[in-house]
C-alpha cells in the first residue's frame, strides 16, 4: 500500500483510486490516522478529514479502535419474488394472488386517453382528484402532491434529495428488502430498530434519534416481512418521540393501504419540518402497473420535483389514466372489498391452522404475509420445506441487527387444503429441528 498526498483531498482521492483499481481489496486495514500522517509528514487532522470523506462516501468503514477498513463489495442484491419456472408451490414471493388483480382489457374500459406531451401536467386532473380523495382524511394539515414509479422510486428520490453517503436513516429490523438495497446503493447506514406487534420499539428509536440518525423510513401497516402495524398507541408514542427532533424526515410507506385491514394512525407531529406519505397502487394493480401518490411538505415537494425532472421522468400518462379509470369505475369499491377480505381470510386460515399443530404465531398480520418467529438459523428448515414440496422465504435477508430469525410465509395463493397441509408439515419440521411447538389442540 502505497498512499502519496499532502492534501486531504490528494489523499482521498489517491486511497479511492486504488480501491477502484483494487489495489486495495475489500477488508484491508488502512493506516492508523497518526501513523499516516507522520509518513506523510502532515497534520492528523488533514488525514482525519480525508478518512472522513472516504467514510461520508461509502468507501470505508471506520471500526473505532479497530482501525478503519475498505469496505466489502455487494456480492449479491435479496429481491422479491420466485422464479417463474419453479416446481414448488411458491408461498416466498411476496406477489400479490395473480387473480385479485385486474387484467388489461378491464382497465382498458376505463381509459380516457390522449397522448402526453413533453411540458403537459404532470398528473392528469382526474387522478389529482383520487389521489386528494385517498390522501386527504389521513393528513391534518396541508400537503403537495407528486407521483413516482412506485414507493421504492419514491422513498429513493426523497432520501436523496436531502442525505449523502454515511448518514444514518432509521429503518424497522427486519426490514423491507428494497428499504435495505436503496439503503446500501446510495451508501447511507441503517440505523435499526427491533418491531413488536405494535410497530417500532420506542426506547430502540429514541436511542437511534438520539444517536444522529437524520431520517426514517416507517411502515404503518402490513409492515413486510412481519405484517405487523402500529398500534393506536404506539403511533401516539412515535409522534410524542418525533416532536422532540423536528430536523429528522419522515418517509411513511404506506404500501397497501386500500387493502388493509387496519386504521391508519399518523406519526408526524406537527413540529417536523420534511416528512411523505406515499401510497402506492401495485398490491391491487400489480407490479407492472404500479405508481405511487407522494405527499409531502413544500421544500420536500420542490426536492422530489427537481429530482424528477417533469420533462423527463413524469409518470406514464397511459397508467394515469388506467389508475384514474379504475378508481373511479363502478365496480372499484366492491373489488377492493373482495381483494381485501380475500387475503384477510387467508391469513387468518393460515394462522389458526399453525396454531393448531402448536406453531407460536402472532394474531396480529396484515398484507400478503405472516411472519413465523424462529429461536435459530433459518436455513435448515427452508431446506426441509423445499424437499417437501414448500417454497418459503428465511428471514435472514431481513434482518438488519440481530432482530431475530423468521420465516416469511405469503400468503396470497393460499387455499384451505393446501393451508392445512402446509401447518402440518411445518409443524412436524419445526419440532425435529429443536423449535418450541406446543401441544396440538385439535
Amino acid at each position: 500500500m502505497k498512499i502519496n498526498g499532502k492534501t486531504a483531498n490528494e489523499i482521498f482521492n489517491q486511497i479511492r483510486s486504488q480501491i477502484h483499481s483494487q489495489d486495495l481489496l475489500p477488508g484491508t486495514l488502512l493506516p492508523t490516522v497518526r501513523e499516516l500522517a507522520n509518513e506523510l509528514e502532515v497534520n492528523r487532522n488533514t488525514v482525519a478529514l480525508a478518512y472522513k470523506r472516504l467514510i461520508d462516501a461509502g468507501f470505508v468503514m471506520s471500526r473505532g479502535r479497530n482501525g478503519t477498513i475498505i469496505r466489502e463489495a455487494p456480492t449479491s442484491v435479496e429481491m422479491e419474488g420466485s422464479v417463474s419456472d419453479i416446481v414448488l408451490k411458491d408461498l416466498a414471493s411476496g406477489n400479490p394472488a395473480v387473480t385479485a388483480l385486474p387484467s388489461l382489457s378491464e382497465l382498458a374500459e376505463h381509459i380516457r386517453c390522449t397522448p402526453g406531451l413533453y411540458g403537459d401536467q404532470v398528473i392528469r386532473p382526474d387522478l389529482e382528484i383520487v389521489a386528494l380523495d385517498w390522501l386527504q382524511p389521513d393528513l391534518p394539515s396541508c400537503f403537495e402532491l407528486n407521483l413516482t414509479n412506485g414507493a421504492v422510486d419514491a422513498v429513493e428520490r426523497v432520501l436523496a434529495s436531502y442525505l449523502i453517503a454515511g448518514d444514518r436513516v432509521v429503518v424497522e429490523d427486519p426490514c423491507f428488502l428494497s428499504s435495505i438495497s436503496t439503503l446500501r446503493h446510495n451508501r447511507f447506514e441503517a440505523a435499526a430498530v427491533p418491531v413488536d406487534v405494535e410497530g417500532m420499539q420506542i426506547e430502540s428509536l429514541s436511542h437511534q434519534l438520539r444517536a444522529g440518525a437524520l431520517a426514517m423510513i416507517i411502515t404503518p401497516r402490513a409492515h413486510n416481512p412481519t405484517g405487523f402495524g402500529l398500534s393506536a398507541n404506539r403511533a401516539n408514542q412515535i409522534r410524542t418521540l418525533l416532536a422532540d427532533y423536528p430536523h429528522v424526515l419522515i418517509i411513511i410507506d404506506d404500501h397497501f393501504s386500500v387493502l388493509s385491514t387496519q386504521d391508519y394512525y399518523h406519526i408526524v407531529p406537527n413540529s417536523t419540518r420534511n416528512w411523505v406519505l406515499i401510497r402506492s397502487t401495485s398490491k391491487f394493480l400489480g407490479p407492472d402497473l404500479r405508481l405511487a401518490f407522494v405527499a409531502s411538505d413544500k421544500e420536500t415537494s420542490l426536492r422530489l420535483r427537481q429530482r424528477l425532472n417533469a420533462g423527463i421522468s413524469w409518470v406514464s400518462h397511459i397508467l394515469q389514466d388506467m389508475v384514474a379509470g379504475y378508481f373511479i369505475s363502478p365496480q372499484f369499491r366492491e373489488k377492493i372489498q373482495v381483494t381485501r377480505k380475500r387475503y384477510g381470510d387467508q391469513r387468518k386460515l393460515l394462522v389458526s391452522a399453525l396454531k393448531s399443530y402448536g406453531v407460536s404465531v402472532s394474531d396480529v398480520h396484515d398484507g400478503l404475509n405472516v411472519w413465523v418467529p424462529l429461536t435459530q438459523n433459518s436455513t435448515a428448515i427452508v431446506m426441509q420445506m423445499a424437499q417437501r414440496g414448500w417454497l418459503v422465504r428465511g428471514g435472514e435477508a431481513f434482518v438488519l441487527d440481530n432482530a431475530g430469525a423468521g420465516l416469511r410465509i405469503t400468503i396470497s395463493e393460499m387455499d384451505a387444503t393446501g393451508t392445512e397441509k402446509f401447518a402440518a408439515s411445518l409443524a412436524q419440521i419445526l419440532t425435529q429441528n429443536g423449535q418450541a411447538t406446543e401441544p396440538r389442540n385439535k
